[in-house]
């Protein structure tokens, strides 16, 4: 069981640090929908993201203490080489793109294979389409992301940040998935412990899935808003 919790308590006890990456083309509404989750805000007049920034919130899950530590990746193509960096240690990515403008939904492709390449193979990742309020304007219709998201074995949800619609719901999917898969590691870990073997898991509060874990494709978790 999973909750939103506040958003944030310097006094409390963290028991998990999770790094999530969002990625995708400039103006598709990353930092909107950060801002909505990490402070519940949304500005009309949100400037592009120069660089990258990040925001944390610290969430409960399966009576855990989960700081989810959200980086906000520049989409401007000229900031791709300082950004590619940030992608290391990610144990989770949100591939954003803008349902009213095809180009950035033609450009996740790219985005995910830049994501594979540079960060863990079994990271878990969610398609997002961005701007589900501006229905009337639909250039991306949801079955074509919804077709991708199955390919490529990615969690799949339609957003809105400006209305709150679903923002939460994509988090919770995530940071719960990487919960699930860090738990079944640490599982694994105490019975090999109990048999005497050595692991490297125990102790430890910021943990990335190793290479033993395989994440099956998500393809009952496609939906729209």
């Amino acid at each position: 069981m999973a909750s939103g919790g506040g958003y944030g308590d310097p006094s409390q006890k963290i028991d998990y640090v999770f790094k999530v990456v969002l990625i995708g083309d400039s103006a598709v509404g990353k930092s909107q929908i950060l801002a909505r989750f990490s402070r519940n805000e949304f500005s009309l007049d949100s400037k592009a993201t120069i660089g990258v920034e990040f925001q944390t919130r610290t969430l409960a899950i399966e009576h855990k203490s989960v700081k989810a530590q959200i980086w906000d990746t520049a989409g401007q193509e000229r900031y791709r080489a300082v950004t590619s960096a940030y992608y290391r240690g990610a144990v989770g990515a949100m591939l954003v793109y803008d349902i009213t403008k095809r180009q950035t939904f033609d450009h996740i492709p790219r985005w995910l294979e830049e994501l594979r390449g540079h960060a863990d193979k079994n990271i878990v990742i969610i398609l997002l389409g961005n701007k589900s309020d501006l229905e009337n304007q639909r250039e991306v219709p949801t079955e074509d992301a919804k077709e991708f998201a199955q390919k490529e074995g990615l969690f799949f949800l339609e957003t809105s940040a400006l209305e709150a619609t679903n923002v939460e719901t994509a988090f919770m999917t995530v940071l719960t998935e990487i919960f699930n898969i860090v738990n079944k590691k640490n599982l694994v870990a105490d019975e090999n412990q109990g048999n005497g073997n050595p692991t490297s898991l125990a102790g430890k509060k910021i943990v990335i899935p190793g290479p033993a874990q395989e994440i099956p494709a998500k393809s009952n978790m496609c939906c729209r808003s």
